[in-house]
């Protein structure tokens, strides 16, 4: 049938996009400089729409802590009262072409990682990662996370950016995904080879950038502790490919998943800017000492981009030393993983060859009429919150994405073509 070859066309068209994407990071900059909408009391969050009063404990702490960062309150109660009180407006980061780790809460004075698809025009953005222990995005907002907020803001974020303007064009991230695939990267819980190639990348200029000493060893020094800074900047590439794709009409091919703690949601192609959700599910893996599953707070986070755009969980043969991580197994269950995933999926990105797949590309373009066909879901590596906030990250494992996100998904583009699902 003529709609069936339009749908193939289209689903290609997308596959075609986000191959020949080409994300660069240019710059580092203050949110409010990018993102308008951050120009007020303004929070952005991770997952679909959202209102304070569905959101879990972490997300809310996130909250208070950037109410505490940007000086809108000068103290945890009166941070509340704000938040209670309806005077902050919440907007999603996907509905800014943003993505958030965890609660992805960003406020407008928080410096973002800018990337652009040179290959199709449009930008991405994404907060930089904060490192381990109490952070801002598992729900921590202690002085110590403000603090750290600080020094982000006012060292950190300064000095990469006049890295960054120092490199011709900007940082070129296809070449490292590349590089730090073949190192054992899956680039959603495991990116401590992207991150230091991506270190080694800008060291140089570092070193000769008009900065004092202290803070060339202080943001050396940051970036070599922190394994999962790549993260950010993977999330914030995966974003800028998946939305070229996005306005492709008849495609059936999944441009977004995200969490937000209360709800899981899915964008497809052909579908334009609508959420299909479903109630989200809670990560089930391994535990830091003195935590287990009764303390694990349900799904978060805008990170899934990174499934999405076929890494992450989907990859995980590419990164066989994840699975002891979040209790998965070894390289078999890797392998398995992965290849349920292309079961689901209509191509791979040669762009991303897996020496551990016989120099397979990644998996590529989630189709949800595979999905439901097959009722297999997407799996997602992902770290695992506390339900309390203030405590912080508790382990790491892996969630399925709900079923029924895809039917509802696959209903609503059978009733777009006027044909039965």
């Amino acid at each position: 049938m003529r709609v069936f070859s339009k749908i193939d066309e289209a689903n290609q068209a997308v596959i075609e996009k986000v191959k020949n994407s080409q994300p660069f990071l240019l710059d580092i900059v203050p949110a409010k400089s990018v993102i308008s909408e951050l120009n007020g009391k303004v929070l952005l969050h991770a997952g679909p729409p959202m209102e304070w009063g569905q959101m879990t404990d972490p997300m809310r702490g996130s909250c208070v802590g950037a109410v505490l960062f940007e000086g809108w309150a000068d103290n945890e109660a009166k941070a509340r009262q704000m938040l209670e009180g309806g005077e902050i407006q919440f907007i999603p980061c996907h509905h800014v072409s943003a993505v958030g780790p965890m609660g992805g809460i960003t406020s407008g004075n928080m410096p973002v990682l800018v990337v652009e698809n040179k290959e199709h025009g449009n930008r991405a953005y994404c907060t930089m990662n904060e490192g381990i222990g109490k952070v801002l995005r598992f729900g921590a907002y202690s002085e110590e996370v403000i603090n750290r907020l600080n020094w982000m803001r006012d060292v950190l974020g300064p000095s990469l950016s006049k890295v960054l303007k120092s490199m011709d064009g900007g940082l070129n991230v296809n070449v490292i995904i590349g590089k730090a695939i073949t190192m054992g990267d899956e680039f959603h819980q495991r990116n401590i080879a992207a991150s230091l190639v991506f270190l080694k990348e800008i060291a140089p200029h570092l070193t000769v950038a008009d900065l004092d000493e202290k803070t060339k060893y202080d943001v050396m020094k940051f970036l070599a502790d922190t394994d999962q800074f790549f993260l950010n900047i993977m999330m914030a590439s995966s974003k800028a490919a998946m939305d070229a794709a996005r306005s492709v009409e008849y495609g059936t091919i999944v441009t977004a998943m995200t969490r937000n703690g209360h709800e899981f949601g899915i964008r497809v192609s052909g579908l334009g800017d609508r959420w299909f959700t479903a109630p989200v599910n809670t990560p089930e893996g391994l535990f830091f000492t003195g935590y287990s599953q009764d303390d694990a707070n349900p799904d978060m986070g805008d990170s899934a981009i990174t499934e999405t755009f076929g890494v992450g969980g989907m990859a995980m043969v590419a990164a066989p030393g994840v699975t002891r991580f979040i209790g998965a197994g070894g390289f078999d269950n890797a392998l398995a993983i992965s290849n349920e995933m292309s079961e689901i999926c209509i191509a791979y990105n040669s762009n991303y060859a897996i020496p551990t797949w016989n120099f397979q590309g990644t998996c590529l373009g989630i189709d949800i009429r595979k999905v439901v066909e097959t009722g297999i879901t997407p799996i997602i590596n992902t770290g695992i919150a506390h339900k309390q906030a203030g405590v912080g990250q508790v382990g790491a494992g892996t969630v399925r994405v709900p079923f029924g996100c895809f039917e509802q998904a696959l209903i609503a583009y059978a009733e777009k073509l006027g044909i039965e699902a």
